[in-house]
């Protein structure tokens, strides 16, 4: 990984390291395709190879079948595309937990103003138990409420939401309302279990946690939102026989599918999860990455002037969010960076973000302790 040469990163909850092989993948499919002739004759056998492998490797990836795949370009339209797809009315609500990114929910404001919607949030960022997550979902949700919006792993926080059970628990309302999940920080990072397979909508990247190329996400769909949801940007590859205009839209997950997108990028994120899985399951990594964040997590503890923003324990998750006392986040993250040392700080709430993952080592976040030991101490 080229890109972690030099400095000691913690920063893949905003984008991992693209490995070499990952973009000598890239390169290769590349000049295959040019190779077959990027429109010729031969070239589409090839092509539809491809995407299958690709569509398969998430599917295997989320533990769902292929046809409930998307492809997309990130989390941002694998959430709007199929959400502005819903048969809203009038006078619906949709429930938002206070913990989501700002992306998300300007994509529900603006779904909101135009369809006549009542938005509603509910209070996550404090919540340290599933119990008290599935209580403060339960007072938020009203008889209109026809859409809950939350992320699997908050990006801020670094708490793992149920999701399995909050879709139980939406599915047992009578109106049943849609779960979309946000899913940036949580594939490649978690274990995912059913969650993917248990929301309505599960939108995740390619370029966070899974360390591929930028530029290629996808989304999960129920089979209800399959039947249920129309597409919204509308491209021949929403339809089913894209020579004829009167077609039909795709079944499957390709009806939200736009149009002529960059293979190449999926051969690099395919071996991107190779490489992920030949280090070890899902199980194993997520446990590797908890032992490092629990590290972090301990070593904060110990410095003063600094305050984890999970005050009972480490995270079970690669997010360390923490607050140091008479700094701002910001300045904090330049000084940090000059000694090499790479954070991101957030606005809500104030504080820095440190991620861990399997390429993470104990020196270097024994290094970043000493840091912020020493400017705890005026050094």
């Amino acid at each position: 990984m080229p890109a972690l040469t030099g400095k000691h990163y913690f920063n893949y909850g905003g984008q991992g390291p693209l490995p070499n092989d990952s973009l000598a993948a890239m390169v290769a499919c590349w000049q295959k395709l040019q190779q077959l002739g990027p429109f010729g004759r031969d070239v589409w056998p090839w092509l539809n190879l491809e995407l299958s492998a690709l569509r398969k490797a998430l599917s295997q990836l989320c533990g769902v079948p292929p046809q409930r795949i998307t492809l997309t370009e990130n989390v941002s339209s694998g959430c709007v595309l199929p959400l502005w797809g819903l048969p809203f009315e009038a006078g619906d609500r949709l429930l938002i937990s206070n913990a989501e990114h700002p992306g998300v929910v300007a994509a529900c404001r603006e779904l909101a103003r135009r369809q006549g919607l009542a938005i509603d949030f509910f209070p996550v960022q404090q919540v340290r138990s599933d119990s008290e997550l599935l209580e403060a979902l339960n007072q938020g949700l009203q008889a209109r409420t026809r859409l809950v919006v939350l992320s699997h792993l908050l990006w801020n926080t670094g708490v793992v939401m149920p999701i399995a059970a909050v879709a139980q628990q939406l599915q047992a309302k009578q109106n049943q309302p849609w779960l979309l999940v946000d899913a940036a920080q949580s594939v490649g990072s978690l274990e995912l279990g059913d969650a993917a397979a248990q929301a309505d909508i599960y939108a995740f990247t390619g370029h966070k946690w899974c360390c591929g190329p930028e530029g290629l996400g996808a989304v999960v769909l129920s089979e209800r939102v399959l039947a249920e949801a129309n597409p919204t940007l509308i491209g021949w590859r929403s339809l089913s026989n894209e020579s004829e205009g009167s077609s039909s839209w795709h079944k499957d997950g390709r009806r939200f599918e736009v149009a002529t997108s960059c293979v190449p990028l999926g051969a690099g994120l395919r071996r991107s999860l190779q490489l992920l899985e030949n280090f070890a399951d899902a199980g194993q990594r997520h446990g590797r990455i908890c032992e490092l964040s629990s590290r972090l997590w301990h070593g904060l503890t110990t410095i003063e002037g600094v305050e984890p923003l999970l005050e009972a324990g480490p995270p079970q998750s690669g997010l360390v969010s923490f607050r140091m006392h008479n700094q701002k986040p910001a300045e904090l993250v330049n000084y940090l960076a000059d000694a090499g040392l790479h954070l991101r700080s957030l606005d809500d709430p104030a504080c820095l973000r440190a991620c861990t993952h399997i390429t993470s080592t104990e020196a270097e976040i024994d290094l970043l302790l000493e840091h912020l030991a020493n400017i705890s101490k005026g050094g």
